[in-house]
């Protein structure tokens, strides 16, 4: 029943109800930023496009799904502490694994994960927080975690169907986001949201990530086996 009630409300006036418009709103900033780089970079360099494209794709659906979270989560501000350790080990674990295997695919294992573990710490403590200190460490053991991990399958998987390991750890967080989105709905259906926002944060967030990810893929320091 908690789960048909989570499916209405994303249609509903409850902060779920912000969910699917989070995820439009992330995916029209971040294809907006690339389709700009597409007319004043990309277009004349097709190698470019070959090279960085597939990663930016997926990069931008993996923002569309991080960002949502982070609103669901600072809308109720506090969550009994083991909701709030597992968001913040859930969020700094897929923030910090996706954009390291990411930037691990196109820079090398140690840019990949220095930029996986600074997402992961950051957006794993930025939502752990809302139980305390315990979601605050979680976030952090995550975020490490997984950033390094991210760019270590990256650098595995070089050689064996890189791409596909990327399509499949797309598919893989989704369902596990999606799931925390349906856990805090679950957990905070009877209280009412204590934060009211606007989309400018999304637009904001979105957009540096995106143009930080595309600055580090482009212009980023590479291991040996990517020059």
């Amino acid at each position: 029943m908690s789960f048909k009630e989570f499916a209405k409300e994303l249609n509903g006036n409850r902060v779920e109800g912000e969910i699917v418009k989070t995820v439009f709103y992330s995916l029209l900033t971040s294809f907006a930023f690339l389709g700009l780089l597409y007319l004043l970079k990309f277009k004349e360099n097709p190698v470019l496009v070959e090279k960085y494209g597939f990663y930016l794709f997926f990069a931008s659906l993996g923002y569309a799904l991080i960002i949502p979270t982070l609103r669901q989560v600072r809308a109720y501000r506090e969550f009994p502490c083991m909701s709030g350790m597992m968001i913040g080990m859930t969020s700094g674990m897929i923030a910090g694994f996706f954009p390291g295997l990411i930037i691990g695919s196109t820079n090398g294992m140690f840019i990949g994960g220095v930029f996986g573990m600074a997402l992961g710490i950051g957006i794993g403590t930025w939502s752990g927080k809302c139980c305390g200190i315990m979601g605050f460490m979680e976030g952090i053991m995550a975020g490490f975690m997984g950033g390094l991990m991210g760019a270590m399958t990256a650098l595995m998987m070089f050689n064996d169907h890189l791409k596909e390991t990327v399509v499949i750890s797309f598919l893989i967080g989704g369902a596990i986001l999606s799931s925390l989105n349906y856990m805090v709905f679950k957990e905070m259906k009877e209280n009412e949201k204590h934060f009211k926002e606007d989309h400018l944060m999304t637009i904001a967030l979105t957009f540096i990530l995106i143009a930080a990810t595309t600055f580090i893929m482009i212009y980023g320091p590479r291991s040996v086996l990517f020059q």
